[in-house]
C-alpha cells in the first residue's frame, strides 16, 4: 500500500472514531490527511469505497497489536490476543472505536456488510484455532464467537465510560477462563 493511501486511511479511521460514520465528510477527511478531495476520490471512488477500505485498515491495525502473541501455550495466546483489544493505548482506542462505529453503521449501509463479515469471520477463525488447541473437547467456533462478541461489548462499555478498563479486562479474563475450562 502506498504511503499516501495509508495516510488517507489513518485519517479516515481518526475521523470515524471522532465523528462516527455518519459524520464522515470527504472534505474533512481530505483536510485531516492533508490531501485534496480529488485524490480521496481517485483512491476510493466514493464514500462507500472509503468506508470499506477504512474497515479493512481498522482490521489490519487490530491485527498489528493482537498478533504479537509471545507464548507457546494456546490458552495464554487466546488471553493475550483478546486482552490486547482492551488496553489504554491511543491506537487501540481509536481502532476499537472506529471498528464499533463501522460495525454499527453496517445496519444502515449494506455495502459494509460483506467486508465486516469477512473481517469478523477472520477474527473468529484466529480465536477458534487457538481455542481448539487449548481445549479440543470444546465447540471452538461457538466459544470463539462468544469471546469476540464479548470483547466488542466490553470495549464499547469501556470507551463509553460504563466500565473501567480494569473491570472490562477482569470480566474478559474470567470469561476466557470459563470458556476454556
Amino acid at each position: 500500500m502506498s504511503e499516501r493511501r495509508t495516510q488517507m486511511l489513518e485519517a479516515a479511521v481518526r475521523v470515524i472514531a471522532q465523528d462516527g460514520v455518519r459524520g464522515l465528510r470527504v472534505e474533512k477527511l481530505a483536510a485531516q490527511a492533508g490531501v485534496s478531495t480529488a485524490l480521496i476520490y481517485y483512491h476510493f471512488k466514493d464514500r462507500a469505497g472509503i468506508l470499506r477500505a477504512a474497515l479493512e485498515h481498522v482490521n489490519d491495525r487490530a491485527r498489528s497489536y493482537t498478533g504479537g502473541v509471545e507464548s507457546d501455550d494456546p490458552r495464554a495466546q487466546v488471553e493475550q490476543m483478546l486482552l490486547a483489544e482492551l488496553q489504554d493505548d491511543s491506537v487501540v482506542r481509536e481502532t476499537s472505536v472506529a471498528w464499533g462505529e463501522l460495525r454499527a453503521s453496517a445496519a444502515f449501509e449494506p455495502e459494509l456488510r460483506a467486508t465486516l463479515r469477512a473481517a469478523t469471520e477472520a477474527w473468529n477463525s484466529d480465536v477458534e484455532t487457538l481455542v481448539r488447541q487449548a481445549n479440543p473437547a470444546l465447540d471452538a467456533a461457538a466459544a470463539a464467537e462468544r469471546l469476540t462478541a464479548m470483547v466488542e461489548g466490553l470495549s464499547e462499555r469501556w470507551h463509553s465510560g460504563s466500565l473501567t478498563l480494569h473491570r472490562a479486562r477482569d470480566l474478559l479474563a474470567g470469561a476466557i477462563g470459563r470458556e476454556l475450562d
